[in-house]
Formats: C-alpha cells, sequence, structure tokens
C-alpha cells in the first residue's frame, strides 16, 4: 500500500474518537469533520509545487513561495460537504466543484445524480473529499469522472476507511494518493465500515 497515507498524528486519533462516539452531537460532529479535513488536508499537499516570490517585509526584501498550481476540492455529496470549509480555510483559493453519488442499497453500486464540471478542466490538483472510503465505489467513479474531465493529478482525502474499499480504489486506480486518517477493520453485509462512526452524512446533517 505504498500510496496510501494513514495518519499518526495525535490530534487526528483524539478526534476520530469523539467521532467514533454515538453521543457525540451533530453540531460537535460536525466541527470534528471539518477539523479533521483540514489536518488531512495538511498532510495530503505536502509536495504541492510552488514558485519562488520576492516580498518586502518590513526589513527588507526576501524570497518567498506561493502555491503554484490551481486546486480543486471535489466533496461528493453529502457527507463530503463537511469537510470543504476546514481544508478552505487552509486553501481560500481552491475551487470547489461539487460531484453527487449515491449508492444503490441494494447493490452498493454508486448512482450518479449531479455534476456539473465545465467543460474543460480549471485546476491541476484535485482532492477528492468523503468522509468514508467504504466499498469504494464512489470514490473510483469520482476518479472517472474527473480523469474524463482531463485532470491527471487526483487525491483521495478521507477519514475513515476499510481495506476492502482501498483495495478497491488502488485497483481501478492505482496512481491516486489514498490519505485517510484511519483504516478500519472490514464492511459488514450492508457495505458499513466497522467499527466506524455511523453514516457520515446523518451525523453531520441531524438526519439519521
Amino acid at each position: 500500500m505504498s500510496n496510501v497515507f494513514a495518519s499518526t498524528h495525535p490530534l487526528v486519533a483524539h478526534k476520530i474518537t469523539r467521532m467514533r462516539d454515538q453521543y457525540t452531537l451533530s453540531k460537535k460532529f460536525r466541527e470534528l469533520v471539518r477539523e479533521v479535513a483540514a489536518l488531512m488536508a495538511y498532510e495530503a499537499t505536502a509536495d504541492l509545487q510552488v514558485a519562488t516570490r520576492t516580498v518586502q517585509t518590513p526589513l527588507e526584501q526576501t524570497q518567498g513561495y506561493e502555491l503554484k498550481e490551481p486546486i480543486g476540492l471535489i466533496p461528493i455529496l453529502r457527507a463530503g460537504l463537511g469537510m470543504v470549509e476546514g481544508i478552505w480555510e487552509l486553501m481560500p483559493s481552491a475551487e470547489v466543484w461539487h460531484i453527487g453519488l449515491y449508492r444503490d442499497e441494494r447493490t452498493l453500486k454508486p448512482v450518479a445524480y449531479y455534476n456539473k464540471l465545465p467543460i474543460a478542466p480549471t485546476v491541476s490538483v484535485c482532492l477528492i473529499l468523503d468522509p468514508m472510503l467504504a466499498t469504494g465505489g464512489s470514490a473510483i467513479a469520482t476518479v472517472d469522472i474527473l480523469k474524463e474531465w482531463g485532470v491527471n493529478k487526483i487525491k483521495f482525502v478521507g477519514i475513515l476507511a476499510a481495506p476492502e474499499g482501498i483495495a478497491a480504489l488502488q485497483a481501478a486506480h492505482p496512481d491516486v494518493p489514498i490519505h485517510i486518517a484511519a483504516i478500519d477493520n472490514h464492511l459488514n453485509e450492508h457495505g458499513y465500515i466497522v467499527p466506524g462512526l455511523g453514516d457520515a452524512g446523518d451525523r453531520q446533517f441531524g438526519t439519521g
């Protein structure tokens, strides 16, 4: 799993534990999603290209750096929405493009229902945002869409993953790095991550 990066940061582990707690209310859960997303984005963007830039400090001129590549945030609706704000605070110039997929509960396959990407790519790097990498179907479908759009540098940024989802995404798109806060044990018969944290969308939006 050379392109799978599971966080070892104590802050991430602490926040994940609070997210798992079934008694954590929606407001706090949303805050934790936002905070963990920011921490994960910090790790996932360590290799972004930069260009040099000269700036004038109050004392003298010095050489600094600025991001060279336009970045796109691609939250998979609806659960991925909660991850956007935390990352946007780090990269306010990032573009946000939504892709809507839902999982057919009978087949566990993704079904696309929303895609408003422009004809040509406007970004060089895309971060796919989804709290849960379960079966991997939605992530694979989103990468398919982005590659067809013309983006070559794609990363998946999530919170929890099952080994089955990681294996599926790697098999379909071995070139896509996976940045995840924690890797759990397995999927149950309903395709949910175990031990997991429940339905990330329902817990964020109070609909569970």
